[in-house]
């Protein structure tokens, strides 16, 4: 529940396959909302925010891991163990 900050990532294309509730990739030229099911991928260097109303679960597809507070990571965000993020 909540967003990021707009952000890119430069160097990796990043892929959102939803798993459970509703999430809203916003764009630049436009929002994309997901359903469970659904997967997005949003292309490197594309100024992206994902935001979620009520609780979403999704996987981040990506080579590495790039995503920091700086670069979007919000406080609230889980990593794959469950429990809170240390990042």
């Amino acid at each position: 529940m909540g967003s990021t900050n707009w952000h890119q990532h430069d160097d990796q294309d990043e892929t959102f396959p939803l798993l459970s509730g509703r999430q809203r990739i916003r764009l630049r030229t436009g929002d994309v909302e997901l359903r469970p099911g659904d997967l997005y991928v949003i292309p490197r260097g594309t100024e992206h925010c994902p935001a979620a109303e009520k609780e979403a679960r999704f996987l981040l597809i990506r080579p590495s891991i790039t995503s920091t507070a700086a670069g979007g990571k919000p406080s609230w965000s889980f990593e794959c163990g469950g429990g809170p993020s240390s990042t």
